[in-house]
């Protein structure tokens, strides 16, 4: 089973940080989380870093962490197996 992640990325931040969407009585279709990582946004390493902290938030090995759109965008989508 897999769920879909809405991400807005701020890269270049003083330090790296998942905040989750706000809680919401009724779900929306896309709900925003917002990740700042220090990572600058140079040959993939702010997407790898943001995999990684998304890794860390959900407590799941990085490679149930996949980017599946948005590769040079501010907004991605990741895709979580779990």
């Amino acid at each position: 089973m897999s769920k879909k992640i809405f991400v807005k990325v701020k890269t270049g931040t003083k330090e790296d940080k998942v905040i989750p969407p706000p809680l919401r009585l009724v779900p929306e279709d896309e709900e925003w989380y917002t990740v700042s990582t220090k990572e600058r946004p140079v040959e993939g390493r702010a997407n790898e870093a943001v995999a990684k902290l998304l890794a860390k938030h959900f407590k799941l090995p990085r490679s149930q962490v996949r980017l599946i759109s948005g590769a040079t965008s501010k907004r991605k989508v990741f895709e979580i197996s779990v």
